[in-house]
């Protein structure tokens, strides 16, 4: 009967530096990467052994420039992983080689340790100890497979006592710690007392898995834990697995050995394509968009720079040369264009832009004082500090300012028609998708202050700001713009026609 643990969780903010940590510099082997189950708009990736091993695996969600979290209580803290005995010297030269911050190496539990922070600052302790892997990796001192976690807990004889459900005893206490071993690896339980709580977010592990024998185990566990905040069963497609909350709060799941990550790849291809939950096949064009793109150590790469607006790149299989920039609508992120902008052009490169203002803490490209009333002084800011990044970005990643095409929704084709007024001569092509006027002094613009700009605005006939649009396009039309206004039959939402519309009017250009 397999005991231990199955797999750990945490949550990431910058998927390639997550990549080339893991699997790059630990060398684990990428087994699968998968739009998440309970979010297909999270990439998830998992490494591992050389078959992806229960035992071998470490997993995380990519929030892509996702809001920090706070490790606490309440929280998986640590996760350690098997090293040969022999191997700790050169670890040590690795990570000082690669600048990794470390500690170490020290002696815990009788172990020799090495104490690593990955780039989101989760604690990675490498241990020496011989524990062959189920499927071993390429490099001889490569990790085998989890040894440890450690939780955090205001409870800890409660913790305790939860985990022995899992297949745990008791072993070793060393200071503040109560360590709980099982047949292959060990759980240090810390007595948190008065630290502070943990927030969810980047940077922190979301939860622990154990292995269970089959599906019926699992079924068994979730009777077993009616009275507490267990969920039903999940089919994760690798494995089902149910969660439950400990006393003190740590999120544990309890997922089944089989049928494993060669259910749907190959043991040589593992990890090489991006699948989608199967509840979300019908969107599975639109989701390979929004998900982050990476590459593995040794592949071609274009590096993301840190400009002042965060951003994202789409780059498509077969690229034509042209580049799109995508401005959200209020509430939006960097990803929500990129499936319209994909159908719009197959071809182009997706540029994705993140508004930096914030209302209630949703994402705008500009404040406001009410639903048409809007901080003109903060339109202006923004509106050069976008145009700053333009430049910013033009250097960063060899664009042509003139050659780029500029695709926003409502608060974000907002900001463009405020741009294309302030900054006259930065936009040369638009389409602005329920675009209204938002600057109440307008700068009065040269006849020909817009001659070499064009721009498509598509209005919807019931959108209720549709009465601040005209204005815009007079606007637009006396500083020369190149200007073609259509009024769909549509809400402020966008629909299909929208699309046509666009399509069309880009064939012409």
């Amino acid at each position: 009967m397999p005991t231990g643990i199955h797999h750990v969780t945490g949550i990431t903010r910058r998927v390639q530096a997550n990549v080339d940590f893991y699997a790059g510099f630990l060398g684990l082997r990428l087994v699968k990467r998968t739009g998440g189950f309970e979010d297909a708009e999270q990439l998830h990736l998992f490494y591992g052994d050389a078959l992806g091993s229960p035992g071998s695996l470490v997993t995380f969600l990519v929030w892509e420039d996702g809001a920090p979290g706070r490790v606490g209580h309440r929280q998986v803290a640590e996760i350690a992983l098997a090293v040969p005995p022999y191997s700790i010297g050169e670890w040590l030269t690795r990570a000082m080689t690669a600048r990794i911050p470390v500690e170490g190496p020290a002696r815990e539990h009788g172990e020799t340790v090495l104490r690593l922070k990955d780039p989101d600052g989760i604690i990675v302790k490498l241990v020496g100890l011989d524990l062959p892997a189920t499927a071993p990796l390429p490099d001889p001192i490569a990790p085998t497979r989890l040894r440890s976690v450690t939780l955090l807990t205001e409870k800890p004889a409660e913790t305790a006592a939860f985990a022995a459900r899992f297949g745990y005893r008791p072993g070793p206490v060393e200071g503040a710690v109560q360590r709980l071993v099982s047949d292959r690896d060990a759980i240090d339980i810390r007595d948190a007392t008065g630290f502070f709580p943990g927030i969810p977010g980047t940077g922190t592990l979301d939860h622990v898995a154990f292995r269970a024998v089959d599906a019926d185990a699992v079924r068994a566990m979730e009777q077993a834990l009616q009275g507490t905040d267990v969920t039903h069963v999940h089919d994760r497609k690798y494995f089902l697995s149910l969660y439950v909350r400990e006393p003190a709060g740590t999120l544990l799941e309890y997922a089944t050995d089989a049928p494993g990550f060669t259910v749907d790849e190959a043991p040589e291809n593992l990890g090489e394509t991006l699948f989608v939950p199967p509840h979300d096949a019908a969107r599975a064009d639109d989701l390979r968009v929004i998900l982050p793109q990476f590459a593995l150590p040794g592949e071609e790469r274009t590096p993301m720079r840190e400009l002042h607006f965060i951003h994202r790149f789409h780059r498509p299989d077969n690229p034509d040369g042209s580049t799109i920039v995508l401005l959200h609508g209020t509430g939006g992120n960097e990803t929500d264009l990129m499936p319209l902008a994909a159908r719009l052009a197959p071809r182009a490169t997706l540029l994705g832009v993140r508004g930096r203002s914030t209302e209630e803490g949703i994402n705008r490209w500009f404040r406001r004082f009410d639903a048409v009333t809007y901080d003109q002084a903060d339109i202006r800011a923004e509106s050069e500090a976008f145009a700053g990044f333009i430049a910013e970005a033009a250097r960063a990643y060899a664009l042509d300012p003139q050659a780029l095409t500029y695709l926003g929704y409502s608060n974000g084709a907002n900001l463009l028609g405020a741009v294309l007024q302030l900054h006259p001569g930065l936009i040369r092509r638009a389409v602005l998708l329920r675009g209204i006027q938002v600057l109440e002094d307008p700068p009065a613009l040269a006849p020909d202050a817009l001659a070499g700009s064009r721009a498509l605005l598509l209005h919807g006939a019931r959108d209720p700001f549709g009465r601040m649009a005209p204005a815009l396009e007079q606007a637009l039309r006396a500083g020369g713009a190149d200007l073609q206004a259509e009024t769909l039959a549509a809400g402020h939402e966008l629909s299909p026609l929208d699309l046509a519309a666009a399509q069309g009017w880009l064939a012409r250009a």
